[in-house]
């Protein structure tokens, strides 16, 4: 029994060493062919098999390594025609058996998996899917498409780093499968993992360079260039989506919260650091309350490279300040209290 795939290169050397003898032998020439479909190499298979079937169109064997390329070409609704042809020439052709059953099996299986993904009953597929996966590790191709399947199933599922994986291994089975490239890339963004869904991105683009396909890859691009600087949302608290009101009352708690007169009596050490989060507040609230700036922002632009703080010159105090009705310093913070729970003065 030959062994995939390294006793299939061992057995097409010796056939072709035997054909040099003995040219016109049917048993040596399918041998070869049958081992050349378990090595992927389809067309030399098929023309093998193509050339004993002219001579001879009911040879099971022929047949049966017709039925095995397409098989594994994922055609396997004309692979199985092949398979029970082979079969009506010699019903004990155990090999054309076990080909047709799990060719039957894992078209069913995925078939199974689509209709439940359409049903939006994604665990089912996602079940199915798996199911499918252990009908048949030799075939290549199907199991490529139906590793991207789960891959999309497990996304719905919230499963992201398991789609992930997913697609990985759909690339290791077939690294020209686009589809698994995208979905890869997809989510990679959603998980703001920029770097590698620019990657993913580029690859899709330098095989297929449509305009759809650019026009992710420079939404990854600059996402990517976004998540390099300070997310100014993430500062506040607040969601992109924030309103106005919202980003006012997120900068009034974080601006109270980081005063540097809250933390008169800290360490040193404590106090850099609450200074430094009381001036990033600031930068955010600037940015963010001001369309403008906030339109810039949102676009990828990154307004400390553009000059927005004056080369670190910006004082946060005079935002602190400005936003509080012109009061400087006439603060007394309850250094004992919460965070939510401020006690001030104006002096």
């Amino acid at each position: 029994m030959v062994t995939y795939p390294v006793d299939a290169w061992i057995v097409v050397y010796c056939m072709d060493r035997a054909l040099a003898l003995a040219s016109a032998c049917h048993r040596f020439k399918i041998l070869k062919a049958e081992c050349l479909a378990l090595l992927g190499r389809y067309p030399e298979a098929q023309s093998v098999a193509s050339d004993i079937l002219r001579m001879d169109s009911t040879n099971a064997d022929a047949l049966y390594v017709r039925g095995l390329c397409l098989y594994y070409e994922d055609c396997i609704d004309k692979a199985v025609q092949f398979f029970v042809q082979a079969l009506k020439m010699a019903p004990d052709h155990e090999k054309a058996r076990l080909a047709c059953r799990n060719a039957k099996a894992l078209k069913a299986k995925k078939e199974e998996g689509n209709q439940a993904f359409k049903n939006n009953n994604y665990e089912a597929a996602y079940q199915l899917y798996t199911e499918a996966l252990a009908i048949d590790p030799n075939n290549i191709k199907t199991n490529a498409k139906l590793y991207c399947n789960r891959a999309t199933a497990g996304a719905k599922l919230k499963k992201v780093d398991q789609a992930i994986e997913d697609c990985t291994s759909a690339i290791k089975l077939d690294d020209t499968y686009i589809k698994a490239y995208l979905r890869r890339a997809q989510c990679y963004m959603d998980t703001e993992q920029y770097e590698e869904a620019v990657r993913d991105y580029e690859k899709v683009y330098q095989t297929e360079k449509t305009s759809d396909h650019k026009q992710m890859l420079k939404k990854a691009q600059m996402e990517l260039k976004k998540s390099k600087r300070k997310d100014y949302y993430k500062v506040l608290g607040v969601g992109k989506n924030a309103t106005e009101d919202e980003i006012k009352k997120a900068y009034r708690k974080r601006a109270l919260m980081h005063h540097p007169d809250r933390h008169s009596s800290a360490t040193p050490e404590v106090q850099k650091e609450e200074e430094k989060k009381f001036k990033e507040v600031g930068e955010a609230f600037t940015v963010l309350s001001d369309p403008k700036k906030k339109v810039r922002y949102d676009n990828g632009h990154d307004l400390e490279d553009d000059g927005c703080f004056d080369g670190g010159d910006f004082d946060a105090n005079n935002i602190f300040r400005a936003f509080f009705g012109g009061h400087s310093g006439g603060f007394t913070f309850d250094s004992n209290s919460g965070p939510g729970n401020f006690f001030f003065q104006f002096g």
